[in-house]
């Protein structure tokens, strides 16, 4: 399933989003600090971040809990 996954999921460098890395470590900081990559990676690629953590909200950045992508795939 993991090799799977490899179709679907890319990784990243660092050096792609590492711009955004202070103003990520300010948006999350009070939360996880530890999650700033997350949020640098969702600011360069201007997308949401799908997770069930809740460290992200109130980041500036939409999340996607797991229920709400599979009713957004399901056309619902």
């Amino acid at each position: 399933m993991l090799d799977r996954l490899r179709d679907f999921v890319e990784s990243v460098d660092e050096s792609l989003y590492s711009r955004y890395e202070i103003l990520a470590q300010k948006r999350i900081s009070r939360r996880d600090p530890d999650d700033w990559h997350v949020v640098a990676a969702a600011l360069t690629f201007q997308c949401p971040i799908w997770t069930e953590d809740r460290d992200f909200f109130g980041s500036g950045i939409a999340t996607w809990t797991t229920d709400r992508v599979e009713l957004f795939l399901s056309g619902d």
